[in-house]
């Protein structure tokens, strides 16, 4: 009888620690999704009712309010849309070829064996590990020292240094766990390297690459603190676009913007899943 009460108090801790755990880590962003329907427009954090304002004033559907002390400071849909737009170029673009670079390196450094191979791949996870800080002022130095102009193909290019290393991570670990004899059966019968990879290897990583493509679009899709610094003047990203908004003040549009960036990014990881138990 002993054991069993300390079995079940065991497991009924284990279970409010866990639910602890979960409002720890939404609790925030419930509150942020209430509160993007709160209808005062001064001070976000006291309810004075229910309304659906702040969205459409972000869609166009309806003007903003004039009489708002922030009325001097509303950006326009257009501007918006542009914004957001320039946020899936970047983070659409930099995903791709990220996914592409961290495959074939992952492929690479699990396939081959070459002088230094140990600190190439130490190498590989410094951008992960390094203050986002100093990569991005490292990155502003090469861009101005190399004559670029700040545009969204710096952003490009700065996001692929990084989130080339959370591909080939994600991809390595796929590797790591992957049956190689169907690729030596492959060759046995005479299959070439590239339709070995095409038919056999890339189907068994596809999981992988899939993930990696995802969680790279995502973290580029929020990336703050490296695209500030290698952004030009018209080049501005709907992070970079909120982080302005707070700077004027606490803005309730900038609850409706996180409700749908958080919802976007829900939708996203959603679809990823689907698509790789379908793979499966």
């Amino acid at each position: 009888m002993a054991s069993g009460r300390h079995h079940s108090l065991g497991w009924g801790a284990l279970n409010a620690y866990g639910l602890l755990f979960l409002l720890f880590l939404y609790a925030p962003l419930a509150l942020i999704f209430v509160y993007s329907f709160n209808s005062n427009s001064i001070n976000m954090a006291v309810w004075s009712g229910f309304t659906f304002d702040w969205y459409r004033t972000l869609f166009g559907m309806q003007p903003a309010d004039t009489t708002s002390i922030f009325a001097a400071f509303t950006e326009t849909p257009d501007h918006i849309f542009k914004v957001v737009r320039n946020s899936l170029v970047v983070a659409l673009s930099a995903s791709a070829i990220s996914t592409v670079i961290g495959t074939a390196t992952a492929l690479a450094t699990a396939r081959y064996q070459f002088f230094g191979k140990r600190a190439y791949q130490a190498l590989l996870l410094l951008p992960m590990i390094m203050p986002d800080i100093v990569l991005g002022i490292a990155l502003l130095i090469f861009f101005v020292g190399a004559g670029f102009t700040m545009s969204l193909l710096t952003i490009i290019i700065g996001h692929c240094t990084f989130l080339s290393c959370y591909v080939y991570v994600i991809v390595t670990a796929r590797l790591a766990n992957m049956d190689t004899t169907l690729e030596k059966a492959s060759a046995d019968l005479g299959a070439g390297p590239w339709t070995t990879f095409r038919k056999i290897t890339l189907p068994l990583i596809m999981p992988g690459v899939l993930g990696g493509f995802l969680l790279a679009f995502i973290i580029s899709l929020d990336d703050v603190v490296i695209t500030y610094f290698i952004a030009g003047v018209d080049t501005q990203t709907l992070p970079l676009f909120i982080l302005a908004m707070m700077r004027r003040g606490i803005r309730p549009q900038i609850n409706a913007l996180a409700v749908l960036l958080i919802a976007f990014s829900f939708i996203v990881a959603s679809a990823g899943l689907y698509l790789r138990s379908r793979r499966n």
